[in-house]
């Protein structure tokens, strides 16, 4: 199988009733191995890959993710899109726990993180202004708004190294720059870019963050978090069938054309 499109996400998005594994791939990389053996198979008809970003038994928290392994990995399968579901606080009152963002920026806050794949022999600077593919973005709003799932069409996620959460100064501080906030993103979705991939983030909310004076703590994360599942496999259930062949409506596949030095 040589799937074009890929799920990352966590162990609660990948459900055997919905996907139909067809063989495990177990890859090497030059930058190590990725985070999981690489499952193959069909949903809803169409062929997918899925990767558990922290791993089997979520093992890896987010700054220990092997980034460039997994995209590398993906890459070397055939993928040329990325779906990625996550958990996020909210950063703003109208940005609700239970309620989807799909992300059109991000503000990076990371500092120990592996963010390239060109570290010598070639200097790339790519473009990023619009970090996320336009066209999957857009059907994936289509698609939520026909199944009536709570969702916002753009947010910038701001992504923090992690693994814990902010302090309530630096929660008051970010709400002023973003509208969301998690541990993943980055830079998840910039080494897809490098490698000419479309990238659309399903952020699902979990709770407000810390500036609302209420705590956040692993247990709240994890009851929301599940609450929301159903939510995201329904919506990549509808979109999957839906994306297109080719890649013609958007600009990613062309980020390196002009990148290089």
């Amino acid at each position: 199988m040589a799937p074009r499109i890929a799920i990352i996400g966590g162990t609660g998005v990948y459900d055997p009733k919905l996907f139909d594994i067809k063989e495990k791939a177990i890859m090497s990389t030059p930058y190590g191995a990725p985070s999981d053996n690489i499952l193959v198979g069909e949903m809803d008809g169409v062929e997918v890959a899925f990767l558990s970003r922290h791993g089997s038994g979520h093992v890896l928290p987010p700054h220990k993710v092997n980034y460039r392994a997994n995209v590398w990995a993906l890459r070397q399968l055939g993928v040329e899109r990325i779906i990625s579901p996550c958990a996020v606080g909210s950063l703003k009152e109208d940005y609700k726990p239970g309620e989807l963002v799909i992300v059109d920026q991000f503000i990076d806050q990371t500092r120990r993180r592996d963010y390239t794949f060109y570290d010598g022999m070639r200097t790339v600077h790519i473009g990023l202004a619009d970090p996320f593919c336009e066209e999957m973005n857009a059907l994936f709003h289509q698609e939520a708004d026909r199944l009536g799932i709570p969702h916002h069409v753009g947010g910038t996620y701001m992504c923090i190294e992690g693994p814990r959460f902010s302090t309530r100064a630096e929660s008051r501080m970010y709400r002023q720059f973003a509208d969301v906030i998690g541990m993943t993103l980055v830079p998840e979705c910039q080494l897809a870019r490098e490698m000419d991939m479309c990238y659309t983030s399903l952020a699902t909310i979990t709770d407000y963050d810390v500036w609302a004076e209420e705590p956040v703590d692993l247990a709240t994360v994890l009851r929301v978090m599940e609450e929301n599942v159903d939510k995201v496999r329904r919506l990549i259930s509808a979109a999957l069938p839906k994306i297109p062949s080719e890649r013609e409506k958007c600009a990613c596949p062309h980020t390196l054309r002009d990148a290089g030095i």
